[in-house]
């Protein structure tokens, strides 16, 4: 089993042992690694660099190699000089990779800010922004969640059907495509922004989920870390019943990983809403759910109970094929892995620099 660690110094690749998880590999060193990519279907893996001044990269790695290779980036078309459209059409960051489905070899999807969501059908070599969604007039209403602008951070292939995606948007709600990105419809129905008027609290188009995850054995089970709490929907997101906590137990933070086979199970990491962006009582924890979200339980053992000020990002968090294995990451550096569900946690490291992103592969 191998792992991907994406940092602002480099991408960090981490193989399991007899002896635990090593370090196997270091890639861009000094450079920040927005997010990586495995994609099974050929064994290729992508690395997506932003290096500010000299724009966003985009690099590949195929099967059995040991170089990379700098393929395109997501561009966006020039501005029309009459397009009443405060945002600027230029690429900052790819905060988003996914694969196409199995029966499209080569197809790659990006989601990039500032909301701009792009395909690629030949391994990333060209790119094509998706016009259905860039040109929905509520585009204009969406605004940044973290970021200035707003920003697509959750992709979800459908493994039934590759032509049904969802889009996560921060802040700009919940989008979904049953024509492969022909089209698009609102797909946030039930959610609730508190920090938003009481009259537009429930407006879907301005919704801010932080991470949107699918279970891959059961495809309409979907599970959502909001800015305001949890959400899960059992039909595809048709529609989101959010998910209430036992007292005393926060419901805010930003990473979701749901269980490759068991829909029922998911993990997330809380933290404190909203200006702190801290572990509760400075104490890092994973939280767990074994039964759709009516219990919960709080894992702490092998995690920093104190003085911990560590906070996961939305890609944070990620879960094995084996529904056992999980690897945590945080702002700090601290790398964290379990091989019983989140029971126990060993640390990897406390000196990395700060995560983005960590993958399995």
């Amino acid at each position: 089993m191998k792992a991907m660690v994406a940092t602002r110094k480099g991408l960090f690749e981490l193989i399991k042992t007899g002896a635990g998880w090593q370090l196997d590999q270091i890639s861009f060193l000094g450079d920040p690694v927005s997010m990586c990519l495995h994609d099974r279907r050929d064994g290729a893996v992508y690395a997506a660099l932003n290096l500010g001044h000299f724009g966003v990269k985009l690099h590949r790695r195929s099967q059995g190699s040991s170089d990379w290779v700098e393929i395109a980036a997501p561009a966006y078309p020039l501005k029309p000089a009459d397009a009443a459209d405060p945002v600027e059409w230029k690429l900052t960051l790819i905060w988003s990779l996914a694969c196409g489905g199995a029966g499209e070899p080569g197809v790659l999807w990006a989601g990039t800010l500032p909301g701009g969501l792009f395909r690629s059908e030949d391994q990333g070599h060209s790119w094509e922004l998706n016009g259905a969604l860039w040109n929905r007039p509520e585009r204009r209403d969406w605004f940044g969640g973290g970021y200035e602008v707003p920003g697509i951070h959750s992709i979800c292939v459908d493994p039934r059907n590759s032509r049904h995606l969802l889009a996560g948007i921060s802040c700009g709600g919940v989008w979904r495509s049953e024509d492969g990105g022909a089209s698009w419809s609102l797909a946030a129905q039930g959610m609730r922004a508190a920090y938003m008027p009481p009259e537009l609290a429930d407006n879907q188009n301005i919704q801010d989920p932080h991470r949107i995850t699918r279970c891959n054995f059961a495809p309409d089970v979907l599970w959502c870390q909001h800015h305001n709490g949890i959400w899960r929907s059992a039909d595809n997101a048709a529609s989101w019943q959010q998910v209430r906590l036992p007292e005393g137990m926060p419901d805010f933070g930003f990473a979701v990983a749901v269980h490759p086979r068991d829909p029922d199970t998911a993990w997330f990491v809380p933290a404190v809403a909203d200006q702190q962006r801290i572990p509760p009582h400075a104490a890092l924890s994973v939280t767990r759910t074994r039964d759709g979200g009516r219990t919960f339980a709080s894992l702490r053992k092998g995690l920093p109970q104190e003085q911990c000020y560590d906070l996961v990002y939305r890609h944070g968090l990620a879960v094995a094929d084996d529904g056992q294995t999980l690897l945590l990451a945080s702002t700090t550096g601290g790398l964290w892995v379990s091989e019983d569900a989140g029971e126990e946690w060993q640390q990897i490291s406390v000196h990395l620099p700060p995560v983005y992103a960590v993958r399995f592969y």
